[in-house]
């Protein structure tokens, strides 16, 4: 099959209309054969680019190839990626060029140094010799799940806007400072050895610097500026739903959360994706990465019980179609998968190679197999299901299977036929 977006061939499958990438390398020079996504994205100002499952070395590659794509032949603006907003400001001057190679471990942490290593590691490269280097924005909460990241510039803020708040912010940092885990897997259990009345301090303690950051917002923007102000709005935003998210998260792991509790986070960043839409001025476009779970548009469910409402499904009910979402999976018999608990790994958890069962039946997976493209890399325009055949109502999501109609869920799908660990993971 010929690279040539004028004469890309395309073949029919139960999931769409199939076409075969020539390589996953994002630093070939060549690009035409993703020419096949530009009806996909079309005139799109937000495009979530998924992945399958974290830390797999292969969806990383895509990604990067697929964010070169958007900036390049389509113009795309901006990089939004699943991680919190301080984590973004941290890694940013590295990869405008700062500081060593071997800085990114220290300034990112090993969460998102095993998410997004591999790729932020391409992005500090494909910046070299750019006039304008490409930064990445954080729509998320801390990968930490830590309160600090958030906080602390909003102290630094309210110290200069509101000396008399101090006591009240000064407790509220002092119940943060027990809550320092490398992941949700491990804040989320220091948050549940609190005694109760703390965390409920802690939560009334953000409700009330939240009201009054916003009465107050007035006789603030006078003492600083409008600029200063919105962002520390945001970042103490953030900071209230880390706190929800910590007894989310906390029940979760404990078997007792709520269906759909983790809405909230997706909400978040839903929130956040628009926040920065609407500051980056005319014809920004953002190219938003992140996790299939939270790109899809339709509920997440695992058999057919309700896991939570995406980001993906937000954008997607207040874009239209000016948001899509182009999921990634992978065909291969194992994939990565987080092993909780690990003793003495800094975020609570290992990553591990798990056998997978092969393909379902009404599985995109299975389709692409059936149709004899389950062993090279493939994208899968999902928009126009087969009228005849039923469309795909399930995808590989991590270790276990996603129900869901496809078409509906995401607009394209690519798929690699191996899945293996990114060797930016050290834990």
């Amino acid at each position: 099959m010929t690279s040539s977006a004028s004469s890309a061939r395309f073949t029919h499958t139960q999931a769409g209309q199939t076409a075969v990438l020539t390589t996953l390398d994002p630093r070939e020079p060549l690009l035409d054969d993703l020419e096949p996504l530009g009806g996909v994205v079309a005139d799109a100002r937000v495009v979530g680019i998924g992945e399958g499952a974290h830390f797999v070395h292969e969806f990383n590659l895509a990604r990067a190839r697929l964010i070169r794509y958007l900036l390049e032949r389509r113009g795309f603006t901006h990089v939004a990626l699943e991680l919190g907003a301080a984590d973004a400001v941290a890694v940013n001057p590295w990869l405008a060029g700062d500081g060593e190679e071997s800085d990114l471990s220290r300034l990112s942490g090993p969460l998102t140094l095993g998410v997004f290593g591999e790729l932020l590691r391409w992005l500090r490269d494909y910046n070299r010799g750019r006039p304008r280097p490409v930064q990445v924005i954080g729509i998320d909460l801390p990968n930490t799940l830590t309160l600090r990241p958030d906080l602390d510039p909003v102290a630094e803020y309210l110290r200069l806007v509101d000396p008399d708040a101090g006591d009240l912010v000064a407790g509220v940092l002092r119940t943060a400072d027990e809550i320092t885990g490398g992941s949700a897997a491990v804040s989320a259990p220091q948050w549940g050895r609190l005694d109760p009345a703390v965390r409920d301090a802690l939560t009334a303690g953000l409700a009330r610097l939240s009201l009054r950051l916003r009465a107050l917002e007035p006789l603030y923007v006078s003492r600083s500026d409008q600029q200063r102000y919105d962002a520390a709005r945001r970042q103490l935003d953030a900071a209230c739903h880390a706190d929800y998210m910590l007894q989310a998260m906390n029940n979760l792991f404990s078997g007792a959360g709520l269906p759909g509790d983790t809405s909230v986070r997706d909400r978040f960043m839903a929130t956040c994706v628009h926040w920065h839409l609407a500051r980056a001025g005319v014809g920004a476009r953002i190219v938003l990465v992140a996790h299939n779970n939270h790109i899809q548009k339709t509920p997440v469910t695992f058999g057919g019980h309700l896991a939570g409402l995406p980001m993906g499904h937000y954008l997607a009910r207040e874009l239209g179609p000016h948001y899509r979402a182009v999921a990634m999976t992978h065909t291969a018999g194992e994939v990565p998968e987080m092993s909780v608990p690990a003793e003495g790994s800094p975020v609570g958890f290992a990553v591990e190679p798990v056998r997978l069962d092969a393909p379902e039946p009404g599985s995109v997976e299975r389709a692409l197999i059936d149709a004899g493209l389950g062993e090279v890399v493939t994208v899968t325009d999902l928009r126009q299901p087969d009228p005849v055949t039923a469309s795909p109502d399930r995808i590989r999501s991590q270790s276990a299977v996603m129900d869901t109609p496809l078409h509906q869920a995401f607009d394209a799908v690519v798929c690699t036929p191996t899945a293996t660990l990114d060797a930016t993971v050290d834990f």
